[in-house]
This record gives C-alpha cells, sequence and structure tokens, in this order.
C-alpha cells in the first residue's frame, strides 16, 4: 500500500499548530470543571481525561474539580429524599448532606482518579473539605420573595492548599471534590461546583479556567449552535445579563468567571465536554470550539 504522505503531512500540522500553545502554557496551572450530563457518557469522561492526562505529560499542570448534581438526585431518591432546589442551588440537610459527601468524594472522586490512572497518568483524589474552608448561604424564593435556609450548604471563603500543592509537586492531578469544611463547626458543606473551580482557579492564578458542561458555550439563541458567540469580554457581561442573551443558570457561571479574571486568572473557556476531545480543540487550536471571557 503506498504512503499516504498527505494525511501524515496534515497530523504533522495539527502538532506543529499546538507547537506555540504547549510552550506558553508549559509549568502553568490549568483549572478545569467537569460537571453537567458530560459526566453521564463513560465514553466521553474517558475521553476528556485522556485529554487531562496529555495535558499534565506536556508539562501543563491540570487541576480538576468535578461536579456529580444527577448523580446525587439519584441516589437521594433511592433513599426517598426529594431533591429541592433554590436559587439554582440545593437545599441540603443534615441527611441529604450525607449522601452528597458520600457520592461525591466516595464514589465519583476516586471513579475519576481511578480512570486518570488508567490512561497513565498520576492523580491524586482531594476531598473538598480537606481543601475549601466555607460559610453558610441563603437563598432567594422568588415564592415567597425573600431569603430562605438552604441547610448545609455554602460559599468558599479560604483555603488549605496542602494537598492540592502536594499533588502538583508530585507531578500528578488534583481531583477536587466540591465540598467545604465549615469555618466554625468543622461539617461539611454542599458548594456549587462551578464557584467551587472559580474560587480555587483565582487562589491558584490559574492561566486557564476551563468550564465543561453540556453547552456549546454562550449564545445568541440557545436554540440555534450557529448563533454561539466565541468571545466575550468581561465588561460586556452586565450589558448581556441585561439584555437577556445570558440568562438562567449561565449567568452565576459567567459572573463567577468575570470575578475569576478580576482576581487573576488569564482566561476563561466555556465548552461542550459532550463533543470528543473538546478540551484539546479548544486550547491548542486557532479557532477554539467554545466560548472564551476575557479582561
Amino acid at each position: 500500500m503506498a504512503f499516504d504522505f498527505q494525511s501524515q503531512t496534515e497530523k504533522a500540522a495539527v502538532l506543529l499548530e499546538a507547537l506555540p500553545y504547549l510552550q506558553k502554557f508549559r509549568g502553568e496551572t490549568f483549572l478545569i470543571k467537569v460537571g453537567g450530563s458530560a459526566m453521564d457518557n463513560r465514553e466521553l469522561v474517558k475521553n476528556l481525561l485522556r485529554d487531562v492526562v496529555f495535558l499534565e505529560i506536556a508539562g501543563i499542570n491540570p487541576v480538576l474539580v468535578h461536579g456529580g448534581g444527577k448523580a446525587i438526585s439519584a441516589a437521594m431518591q433511592e433513599t426517598g429524599l426529594e431533591a429541592t432546589f433554590v436559587s439554582g442551588l440545593r437545599i441540603t440537610t443534615d441527611e441529604a448532606m450525607e449522601i452528597v459527601e458520600n457520592t461525591l468524594s466516595s464514589q465519583i472522586n476516586p471513579g475519576l482518579v481511578e480512570d486518570i490512572q488508567h490512561y497513565g497518568g498520576k492523580a491524586h483524589g482531594v476531598p473538598g473539605n480537606t481543601a475549601f474552608i466555607g460559610e453558610r448561604i441563603s437563598g432567594w424564593s422568588e415564592d415567597v420573595k425573600q431569603e430562605v435556609s438552604l441547610g448545609r450548604v455554602g460559599r468558599v471563603v479560604d483555603f488549605d492548599l496542602s494537598r492540592i500543592e502536594a499533588a502538583i509537586a508530585d507531578n500528578a492531578v488534583p481531583v477536587v471534590s466540591p465540598i467545604a469544611r465549615e469555618k466554625d463547626t468543622g461539617l461539611s458543606l454542599n458548594v456549587n461546583a462551578d464557584l467551587a473551580a472559580s474560587a480555587l482557579a483565582s487562589k491558584l492564578k490559574a492561566a486557564k479556567l476551563v468550564y465543561l458542561s453540556d453547552v456549546l458555550g454562550v449564545m445568541e439563541d440557545p436554540s440555534k449552535p450557529e448563533t454561539l458567540i466565541h468571545s466575550i469580554k468581561a465588561g460586556d457581561v452586565e450589558g448581556m445579563i441585561g439584555s437577556g442573551i445570558i440568562g438562567g443558570g449561565m449567568i452565576p457561571k459567567v459572573r463567577s468567571s468575570v470575578e475569576a479574571l478580576n482576581a487573576g486568572v488569564g482566561k476563561v473557556h466555556m465548552i461542550d465536554g459532550r463533543v470528543s476531545h473538546t478540551l484539546l480543540l479548544e486550547i491548542f487550536t486557532k479557532e477554539g470550539i467554545g466560548t472564551e471571557i476575557v479582561k
């Protein structure tokens, strides 16, 4: 069979396109948050984690923060607990918190670590309550037009980075669950994974904060993929929220992105985790594949 020079040349061109990005980001930290229905497809998760191993081998320091909302809801349903949300946040009783912690730190987290190791990478599981220090927050109920208690739900206010820094020093990927240790009581708190990722990226001064979820990015019309907005300036975000271009669950994600940029994060990317190798396509090609948010 004749040697296919054109095919091989195209492969080399792909590698050469990635070269300046690899040179630029070698030694830098990328904070990658994975969640949404992208986590439901086992093959897509494996593709993502293989990409994460690629980053680590290339000299980049990937740090992974994961969600697990659907798995938590399913586990709650099995025990007869109903999932209730206010302001997009899960009301978390003491009983529900046990399920949240078991699902995130004892099931999903070790599974991600095992998959990274399967692809020849090195990973350390980091239960969030060993890294995040939090305080409780309340939610706003549109039904009663007032703030309501969310139970054991919190936000990150401080950090203990010892286990994360030790993993990075060991050339391993820290895989962190979105749970915080309450500042005054030491109790575990349920933290929105997007906000946990943004807070950690800010603390680490990450070169990139990457949100992998089940949407392409920010679109002018969510029903039309061709309206994907490839680049947004942080200063335009509030105007886009006011005009309705950015709405629903995308609002806190985008606002936390702006906070991260203001805290020193280099760039924020929002990409669709349902697309194979979307992480590499977004970071190492000129066109990208999702929405970037820049200062």
